[in-house]
């Protein structure tokens, strides 16, 4: 891919637009990915003109700013309880990148069975019309396809990679997420340190038996 031929805002960091340069073929000899963005901002492997960090994030805020802004799925909604609230608060900073926050839910489904599952926030709005979750025409409940789900009655457990987090299921120590965006790992033992730049936040809620937001502040560049 030539540079400038993707927008910034194709790219959500630094570190992705500069990867989306690496060719593959340079892969096979090179140590790493980690050395192939360096040589490539550095101008020695990739297309010429890439763009210096300063350069790619004024670019993408002078484009951002031009964009027409799409409507939250939570604007003009009465949000009648406090999860939804919460939940309302961290959609635009899911949608644009800024914060990426996983949603523990423990609840029962229409059988009647307890079940719970981390959810990818970010990756289920894209996915998911949270307007019918936002209105309370529907709960967003546990699904087998979220990043760790598991049905206690039947003894039934997943696990799915998303777009956004890595499922680190075989440690000793207990379930991990691990960040694609800056390889930064979430701990959610709630007797652990949940990780840098994640903070853990129960929820006071009446529509589910227990929900826990770990919200990540994405760290920008490589």
């Amino acid at each position: 891919m030539a540079a400038g031929e993707a927008s910034p805002l194709s790219f959500r960091t630094y570190r992705e637009y500069l990867e989306s340069l690496v060719e593959p073929r340079d892969l096979q000899y090179l140590e790493s990915l980690s050395v192939g963005r360096q040589l490539v901002e550095l101008g020695v492997r990739g297309p010429g003109d890439v763009l210096r960090r300063e350069e790619f994030e004024a670019r993408k805020a002078e484009l951002e700013a031009a964009a027409p802004q799409k409507s939250l799925a939570s604007v003009g909604k009465e949000l009648k309880d406090n999860f939804l609230k919460v939940l309302a608060e961290r959609e635009e900073g899911n949608r644009t990148g800024k914060i990426s926050s996983i949603i523990f839910i423990r609840d029962r489904n229409s059988h009647g069975q307890e079940v719970s599952a981390y959810i990818d926030y970010a990756h289920r709005l894209t996915t998911d019309d949270f307007e019918v979750y936002f209105s309370g025409k529907r709960k967003l409940l546990p699904q087998k396809t979220d990043l760790s789900f598991y049905n206690w009655d039947r003894n039934v457990s997943t696990s799915n990679s998303s777009p956004n987090y890595q499922v680190i299921a075989e440690n000793a120590g207990g379930l991990l997420f691990k960040s694609k965006s800056d390889r930064k790992i979430i701990n959610v033992d709630p007797k652990a340190y949940p990780g840098d730049n994640t903070t853990r936040m129960p929820v006071k809620t009446d529509l589910y038996l227990h929900v826990v937001i770990y919200d990540h502040i994405i760290r920008r560049g490589i």
